[in-house]
């Protein structure tokens, strides 16, 4: 096979991807960046020419999710098109969906229905709500999963109502916790020599994403509340205005708030009977960031980043996204990075945060074309040149 891997650290591993919009994609990434021998499979009926929930195929989102990859046409719907998917099923490795769940028994490529092809398959699932359960039928989209999740309870200021995050987390989370489920699940493989069926779904990794907010309520009963730009707990932590803008300041601890006092050149806020305890600086909080206001917005955000963080005290500064990729250790870190693309266009793509020192990832292929490599990769599973030309005459591929 010609196409150049992303990485040697999957490359044994072949991935059949049947993901749509985001929450499957992110999961197909995982191993599309690390190497894998991952065909994303368009359904025939689909449109070409680029319109698509998620957007266009050649837009900045899609772009981003589909690289390293390649693509095929099948129709599914077609008993011949279900024969050819389970050909691919008996040399594949995993097979990844974000269908709701009833459209797997209707298409005939449910867990039982793989598994009796290939023991040794994996399948990943990712819906709105569960597999079963009162909502699995609903249809699941971020939004709806933020909210039901709690997350926009805790977001936002307080007394301005709920508030979404301002990216899709619950569409992101549940991609990576798939392919985290899906690696584990090779991994025990191994021992086993079987497959098995790796669920998640928005709610439940929206929930989980709660993290320490949950625990507050499940074990001490609290319900959290909305605080702004403040952190729910340490305190100071939050949005303080400079004289050109604004920044962050985080303060864990008592140590790490003296330091920021001094550092601020107000060493009596210390001693000042409102702020002198953890408990006491949470009961006058909005005193108290008045207070560091008042020294902050004296300087530009560039000192006290600067002042501060040489004092031990963490501070950022508070970036739009064109900041961020001009910052000087974003660059260093060269996340953002660019794809070959044989046609000529530019594309510049947000890279993998994990770096590995022998197998490393990198951007190998641009996104495929709709069905670019359908031919190609027939052939790799053992299509003959007599089938290929059936099947497209046919219009299964």
């Amino acid at each position: 096979m010609t196409f150049p891997r992303a990485s040697q650290a999957l490359a044994r591993f072949t991935v059949l991807d049947l993901t749509r919009v985001r929450s499957g994609p992110t999961a197909v990434r995982q191993f599309a960046d690390w190497g894998a021998n991952v065909i994303k499979i368009d359904a025939l009926t689909a449109d070409a020419g680029g319109e698509q929930p998620g957007g266009p195929r050649h837009g900045s989102d899609f772009q981003n999710l589909h690289r390293n990859k390649r693509a095929m046409t099948l129709d599914l719907k077609q008993p011949e098109g279900l024969a050819v998917f389970r050909r691919l099923v008996a040399q594949a490795d995993v097979v990844i969906e974000n269908f709701r769940p009833d459209v797997k028994d209707r298409l005939g490529i449910d867990y039982e229905s793989l598994r009796a092809v290939n023991p040794r398959i994996i399948l990943g699932s990712i819906s709105g709500f569960g597999q079963d359960g009162p909502y699995h039928q609903r249809p699941g989209f971020d939004q709806i999963a933020q909210g039901m999740g709690g997350l926009m309870s805790i977001t936002g200021a307080p007394g301005q109502g709920p508030m979404r995050a301002g990216i899709p987390v619950a569409d992101l989370t549940a991609g990576l916790f798939c392919a985290l489920g899906v690696m584990t699940a090779l991994l025990e493989r191994e021992v086993s020599g079987e497959g098995q069926w790796v669920q998640t779904s928005l709610l439940q990794a929206q929930i989980f994403m709660l993290d320490f907010q949950a625990a507050r309520w499940l074990m001490e009963g609290d319900v959290p509340g909305q605080a702004g730009n403040n952190h729910p707990t340490s305190i100071p932590t939050g949005v303080f205005r400079t004289s050109d803008g604004y920044i962050n300041i985080a303060t864990t601890g008592g140590r790490i708030w003296e330091r920021c006092a001094e550092t601020l050149g107000a060493p009596e806020l210390i001693s000042n009977p409102d702020y002198a305890t953890a408990p006491a600086r949470s009961r006058n909080r909005d005193a108290l960031n008045g207070d560091i206001n008042a020294l902050t917005e004296k300087q530009t955000s560039a000192y006290w980043v600067e002042t501060l963080n040489a004092a031990g005290v963490p501070c950022g500064p508070i970036y739009n996204v064109d900041q961020v990729f001009d910052d000087a250790q974003v660059r260093h870190l060269g996340i953002a990075q660019d794809v070959p693309n044989p046609d000529g266009r530019t594309i510049r793509l947000v890279g993998q945060p994990v770096s590995l020192s022998r197998t490393p990832t990198r951007m190998a292929a641009r996104p495929p074309e709709f069905g670019e490599q359908t031919d190609e990769v027939l052939a790799e599973f053992g299509f003959s040149p007599e089938e290929i030309g059936a099947l497209r005459r046919n219009r299964i591929v």
